[in-house]
């Protein structure tokens, strides 16, 4: 943990009901989906790695990332804070540790993500933290990148 105190933690049989439950603002809810989707993709997906985001021990988010150790390519696949919980630090935090974690997989020298462009998407969040556009667009999704 750090000083707002988030950690990134497995999402467990207790849990899970409470991490399917955080939702986004609902202007943002067309940019990622439900929690619940993305911890019943990840249960068929033997690349995936999911954890929920807790300040404290308040869960405030999740994350999954696919990690492609074979191929050493990194994708940032879902990232979200629930509504109440935005703009507090714990987003920024959170993908520190995410990035942290991926830059001591095998090969990592980027991380790649994508976003839906909108008005109310992420795309500034990924910019100030250093990710930057790559100028794809694949299934309608803007593709980022960031360096290691």
């Amino acid at each position: 943990m750090d000083d707002l105190g988030v950690s990134l933690r497995e999402v467990t049989a207790e849990t899970v009901r409470t991490i399917c439950a955080l939702e986004v603002r609902p202007e943002q809810r067309s940019y990622v989906a439900d929690n619940a989707l993305s911890i019943a993709q990840a249960h068929f997906e033997p690349r995936a790695w999911f954890r929920a985001v807790y300040a404290g021990e308040t869960p405030v988010g999740f994350v999954m990332l696919d990690e492609n150790l074979e191929k050493e390519e990194y994708f940032l696949w879902r990232f979200m804070i629930a509504g109440e919980h935005q703009r507090k630090g714990y987003g920024r935090r959170a993908l520190d540790l995410v990035v942290e974690r991926v830059r001591g997989l095998p090969g990592a020298r980027t991380l790649v993500s994508s976003y839906v462009p909108g008005d109310d998407g992420p795309r500034d969040f990924y910019l100030r933290h250093g990710f930057v556009d790559t100028g794809e667009i694949v299934n309608g999704e803007v593709v980022i990148s960031l360096e290691l």
